[in-house]
């Protein structure tokens, strides 16, 4: 997981019932923290920013994260495009051309 960038595009996981998702999401984000091994980085874009709002339990997750040295980001794009600057209550507001950068040296996980 050391060498991996999660791209989180969704404030759920999975394409089923919206409910189940954004439990299956916060689940993933709960085991996440407690692996030993943690991501380079995780970089949310599209409805992932949501999750860093307090509409998202896994704010919670995120927060902590980055709090034990993750980068949480959130794309500025997208976080124009929700109105949720003000609500972010984890992560930063980063460029799209971070990401890449990040991309270039790491793999990507997506979670969509």
């Amino acid at each position: 997981m050391e060498n991996k960038v999660i791209l989180l595009a969704s404030d759920q996981l999975g394409k089923g019932d919206a409910e189940l998702g954004e439990n299956v999401l916060e689940t993933f984000f709960t085991l996440l923290k407690q692996n030993e091994q943690k991501p380079a980085a995780i970089f949310c874009m599209n409805r992932g920013v949501l999750a860093l709002t307090d509409q998202s339990l896994v704010c919670v997750h995120l927060k902590e994260l980055a709090e034990r040295g993750v980068p949480v980001l959130a794309c500025k794009t997208c976080v124009d495009y929700y109105g949720v600057q003000d609500k972010l209550l984890a992560g930063e507001i980063s460029a799209m051309n971070y990401f890449i950068e990040l991309a270039g040296r790491h793999e990507v996980l997506t979670l969509s």
